[in-house]
């Protein structure tokens, strides 16, 4: 088995676009939802959200001008620029003559693809107007259109496909990109999730009832996991992207190393003992979280940070109940524990990318990242952790190993582990 290892990042998130941006937000809790007058003119409950800010000149620096006519996709938009990102931060260009690279592959996942312009045909069909559609609509509505987009602008030969398993897809993502290197059958993987912004993906949660309603007056303030007020999740949107390389082939071209990815696991908790389509099973969770710490090769004693799934609803205290089950650690033993969805809301599909890319900024940047909105701890999480564990403030620490876990609708669930580079084994 290859060691596989991280040479590139790229985001595009609610508070931050550019993994310096994104980083100097995560270190200073900068909160990036917003008030959204559509959602209240269309009668949302929730009326805040996070969107990330993407100028039109900042487009034209990804997207050639016959890219962009009648683009209209943001999912796909947010996958190709956070993905070109890590692709260039990893040391490679965006070369259009360049060669078919056999050697690289690419798996970005996404929840629905193009629902804006998926939107615009609908009208247009609508009104008998098929031949207005253009020659992009299916490109920019299949859900693997985000990788069909991103391999061709980077010429990569490997497997190209995108995944999709709801909120625990961008962890996947990472998780299968290092199964394929781990195995031998690619050098190089460009991994990551999307998610479209906007009413028409948001509305269907609203109508759940699992979006917070108490904060359209104060956004910055809606988004509390673990917080005893949390009333819901706030929706947010965006990218994230990681190079995933063998160490072999990083060593080799002189790469930049962020981390190691151990190991990782994905399960299923079927629907069966307690879990349901929109609630986790608890003895599938642990189950995951153990196997994805025996994956790694390590023992659960060396977990010294968890970022969290957190998506301040009523399963944010079992969750936590999951984690203290799997480690078999509590109190003070507990690690550190944070929650980056208290500063970008909960971007569904593209939440385990964006956590994923902020957990290896927190292991290479050595802090731990503060849960914003989170004064009033939950009283059933502090019952299982020592407060100082869910620090409120950033937390300069050094620690060698870091867990992100992600479980979606479906009961579905993904952990993968990162480790601070280091030659040895």
């Amino acid at each position: 088995m290859k060691r596989v290892v991280i040479t590139g990042l790229g985001v595009v998130a609610p508070n931050g676009v550019g993994i310096a941006d994104f980083t100097e937000a995560l270190k200073q809790g900068k909160s990036g939802i917003t008030f959204h007058q559509q959602l209240k003119d269309l009668n949302f409950s929730c009326q805040i959200g996070g969107i990330p800010q993407i100028s039109e000149e900042k487009k034209s620096k990804y997207f050639t001008d016959l890219q962009l006519r009648g683009f209209n996709s943001s999912g796909i938009l947010y996958g190709c620029i956070a993905g070109i990102d890590a692709w260039k931060d990893a040391g490679f260009e965006m070369n259009p003559e360049s060669e078919l690279d056999y050697d690289t592959g690419l798996i970005f996942g996404t929840g629905t693809s193009g629902i804006e312009k998926f939107r615009e045909a609908i009208y247009s069909l609508d009104e008998g107007n098929v031949r207005r559609l253009g020659s992009t609509v299916v490109l920019q509505t299949m859900a693997s259109g985000v990788s069909a987009y991103l391999s061709g602008m980077l010429g990569l030969g490997n497997q190209v496909t995108t995944n999709s398993s709801a909120c625990s897809t961008g962890t996947e993502a990472v998780i299968m990109g290092f199964d394929r290197i781990s195995n031998g059958k690619a050098k190089r993987m460009l991994v990551g999730s999307c998610s479209d912004s906007g009413p028409y993906i948001w509305g269907g949660f609203d109508a759940m009832r699992v979006m917070t309603y108490k904060h359209n007056d104060a956004p910055e303030k809606g988004s509390r996991p673990m917080s005893a007020s949390a009333s819901g999740f706030v929706p947010g949107s965006g990218a994230g992207a990681l190079v995933l390389e063998s160490l072999e082939s990083a060593l080799e071209r002189g790469a930049t190393i962020y981390a190691e990815v151990l190991g990782g696991e994905i399960n299923s908790g079927g629907q069966r003992q307690g879990g349901t389509l929109t609630a986790p099973n608890p003895e599938a969770v642990q189950r995951c979280i153990k196997n994805a710490i025996a994956n790694s090769g390590i023992a659960s004693n060396a977990i010294d940070v968890i970022n969290g799934h957190l998506t301040a609803t009523s399963k944010d205290s079992l969750e936590i109940e999951n984690w203290t089950k799997s480690l078999h650690r509590s109190g003070a033993d507990f690690p550190h524990i944070n929650s980056t969805k208290s500063m970008i809301g909960h971007c569904l599909a593209a939440a385990g990318a964006i956590e994923c890319v902020a957990s290896v900024i927190q292991l290479k940047e050595q802090f731990v990242a503060p849960n914003i909105n989170c004064d009033d701890l939950h009283p059933e999480i502090g019952a299982l952790v020592s407060l100082d564990k869910i620090p409120t403030q950033k937390v300069d620490f050094k620690f060698e190993v870091m867990a992100k876990a992600s479980f979606g609708f479906g009961d579905v669930n993904a952990c993968v582990v990162f480790r601070k580079f280091s030659m040895k084994p």
